[in-house]
C-alpha cells in the first residue's frame, strides 16, 4: 500500500511544473543483464547486506541481488548526467558516491521491482525533496555553485543539519549543552543518521514511516524527526553525560 501510495503521489507532482524544482532529465535504463562486478567493493558489501535485510523482512525473493545491482548501476549513470568535472585533492570527489542506501530502501518498499524502482527515482529526483533524502542527488551535481562542489560539503549538513542544532538549542538545551561538552556536535550524528536512511538505527517501519512523512509533507520533516529522536534519547544522553 506504502509503495503505490509514494508511487502515485510522486508520480503527480513530478507532472506539475510549480512542483518541479529540477528539470527532467531523459535516460534509458541498461538494458543488459547487470552484474555485481560493475560495483565498487563497497557498492557490492552494500548489496549483500540489503539483501540479506529484505529476506529477513520477507520482502524480497532469492534473485533479488540482479535487480538490486540493476538499479544501483543505472542509478549511478543517470546521476552522472547531471553532475560536473572537479579537480579537487578530495578522495571523496575523486571517486564515485559510496552506498546509495535511499535506492536501497526505496528497493525494498518495491518489494524488490527494479524496473518500478527507477521508474519512481528518475520521477522523484525532480522533486525538491530529492536533495535532501537521496544525498548521491547532489554529489558532484551542476545544480549547486562550483565552490559548494569543491567544498564536498553536502547541503543536508549545511541546512538540515545547521536547522537541527538551532532547533536543538531552544527545544532541548540540556541535550545541546551535552553534546557541547562531549566536543561531538549533533550534526555528526544527524548526518550519518540522514546518510544511511536510519538503517541499524530504526526498525522498518520507522523507516518506511520516516521516508513516507519528509515525501509528502516536505523536506524540513527530517529536521524534525531528528530533534524527536533526541527528545527521545534525551533521559539516555544526559545519563551518559553525568556518567
Amino acid at each position: 500500500v506504502l509503495a503505490e501510495l509514494l508511487e502515485k503521489f510522486v508520480s503527480h507532482l513530478s507532472e506539475s511544473r510549480s512542483d518541479c524544482y529540477f528539470p527532467m532529465e531523459n535516460y534509458e535504463a541498461l538494458s543488459v543483464d547487470v552484474r555485481s562486478e560493475g560495483l565498487s567493493s563497497v557498492q557490492q558489501l552494500g548489496v549483500e547486506m540489503t539483501v540479506r535485510y529484505g529476506k529477513y523482512l520477507n520482502l524480497l525473493k532469492d534473485d533479488a541481488e540482479n535487480g538490486l545491482c540493476f538499479v544501483l548501476m543505472n542509478c549511478e549513470k543517470f546521476l552522472q548526467q547531471q553532475q560536473r568535472t572537479v579537480v579537487s585533492s578530495l578522495r571523496y570527489l575523486q571517486e564515485p558516491y559510496g552506498y546509495d542506501w535511499f535506492a536501497s530502501s526505496i528497493f525494498l518498499i518495491m518489494s524488490g521491482d527494479g524496473e518500478k524502482t527507477l521508474t519512481f527515482l528518475q520521477q522523484f529526483s525532480r522533486l525538491l525533496v530529492s536533495a535532501f533524502l537521496w544525498l548521491p542527488r547532489l554529489h558532484l551535481s551542476m545544480h549547486l555553485p562550483v565552490a559548494t562542489v569543491e567544498s564536498g560539503t553536502h547541503p543536508v549538513y549545511f541546512c538540515s543539519a545547521h536547522y537541527i542544532e538551532m532547533l536543538l538549542k531552544a527545544e532541548l538545551p540540556l541535550v545541546f549543552s551535552a553534546f557541547h561538552m562531549s566536543g561531538f556536535t549533533p550534526s555528526q550524528i544527524c548526518l550519518q543518521w540522514i546518510t544511511q536512511c536510519f538503517w541499524n538505527y530504526m526498525n522498518w517501519n520507522e523507516i518506511c514511516h520516516y521516508i513516507a512523512i519528509c515525501i509528502f509533507l516536505g523536506a524540513d520533516y527530517q529536521i524534525y524527526m531528528c530533534i524527536s529522536v533526541f527528545r527521545h534519547l534525551q533521559q539516555d544522553i544526559l545519563m551518559h553525560t553525568e556518567a
